[in-house]
């Protein structure tokens, strides 16, 4: 009988084909192969309490009263909510009590954990007797980290059966702040089957001949996409960003002056992105350091794209210089640099046998990205607490 492992998150699709970020989804369905998982994530509005998604057990707990108000996880994360808006900073303490209620009640009935983030997931598991697993993603790790969020997140560190971090940037992090010893990298990745050259469909877009440059994340500012928007007034080709996020009116007001050629095409949910890499050229990752040396874990979108055979532009920013080798299956850039990435976009523009080369490195470099070999890695730290 496989043992029963109760997976906690904070980002997870509210529905199917939602835009979320669906990796801790993902990963859940290969490691049901090894386990029988449920997945527990905080409720918002229009969500069901209990569903089978995609053959997942999912479980959604309610943390206030006024169930319109539970807005504190979606869309988005909940650090970039909160400086959304900064009277959901509130609906804190109730999402931890809304987590630790919850788990009081159900815990019983598994026999691992698996928890996503140190806040508040991490947290709250240090306060029962459960083997888990602890996996931070970045800024649970960067950021939160002077008192009492200090304290809280060493008592989860130091109670967790084992760590597990996404970039070596966030192992090196944890170590010298919180002295956490024996932790693993282990990056998330995405469906490999889903993406592909194949399902390129030639003029998606309805550009005319024109060569597509892609991003697609959150609308937000460690994103850095203002840069890249920066870079393109000089490039004769399309700009397609993919996204939603508080930064939505300020980007398109950057970029009037080239509306031409930048197209905002808004969240996409995830049946539709594997024709969207698949249909571009070259995809850019423009993410910016943000003050107090705040950056991005491993964005899965960098996964995507590679196994859509897309040359990656990258900035030398917390775990994207782990995914992109530089020169062979992409560049790695300064932050901040909009006349860097215009420079390598034009090389991958204007020659035509770099830009191959570097789509053929893509697809062999996303093989370890598949959740098959993902799984297997996550199985073994499991099985071994």
């Amino acid at each position: 009988m496989k043992k029963k492992l109760l997976v906690t998150a904070s980002t997870f699709p509210r529905w199917e084909g939602d835009t979320e970020p669906r990796f801790v989804l993902d990963l859940s369905k290969e490691l049901n192969k090894y386990f029988d998982v449920t997945v527990l994530v905080p409720a918002c509005p229009e969500t069901k309490d209990n569903e089978i998604m995609e053959g997942i057990k999912v479980s959604r707990y309610h943390y206030f009263p006024v169930r319109r108000w539970e807005t504190l996880c979606y869309p988005g994360a909940i650090v970039p909510r909160i400086k959304e808006k900064k009277i959901r900073v509130l609906l804190v303490p109730f999402l931890f009590i809304g987590l630790w209620y919850k788990q009081l009640k159900i815990l019983k009935n598994y026999d691992l954990v698996h928890a996503h983030w140190i806040i508040p997931q991490g947290i709250v598991q240090s306060f029962f007797h459960k083997p888990y697993l602890l996996t931070g993603h970045g800024g649970d790790v960067l950021e939160l980290n002077k008192f009492p969020f200090s304290f809280l997140k060493k008592r989860a560190l130091d109670k967790a059966g084992a760590v597990s971090v996404v970039s070596k940037k966030l192992k090196q992090k944890l170590e010298e702040k919180y002295e956490t010893q024996n932790i693993r990298i282990q990056s998330m990745g995405c469906d490999l089957k889903k993406f592909g050259r194949e399902k390129r469909v030639e003029g998606y877009f309805g550009q005319e001949e024109k060569k597509i440059i892609l991003f697609v994340g959150r609308l937000v500012k460690i994103k850095g996409i203002e840069y890249l928007i920066d870079a393109m007034k000089n490039i004769d080709a399309q700009l397609i960003i993919v996204g939603e996020g508080p930064l939505e009116r300020e980007l398109k007001e950057r970029a009037k002056e080239i509306q031409e050629k930048v197209l905002f095409l808004g969240g996409k949910n995830h049946n539709e992105l594997p024709t969207i890499y698949a249909s571009s050229d070259i995809f850019v990752i423009p993410s910016i350091t943000l003050e107090g040396g705040i950056t991005e874990g491993t964005p899965t979108v960098i996964a995507e794209a590679l196994a859509s055979g897309l040359p990656i532009i990258g900035t030398n920013t917390g775990g994207i210089p782990q995914a992109i080798e530089n020169k062979k299956n992409g560049f790695i850039i300064p932050d901040k640099d909009s006349v860097a990435i215009e420079e390598k976009i034009k090389i991958l523009l204007s020659d035509d046998e770099v830009r191959q080369k570097m789509s053929n490195n893509a697809l062999e470099s996303s093989k370890k990205y598949g959740y098959e070999n993902i799984a297997i890695q996550f199985h073994e730290i499991l099985d071994s607490m």
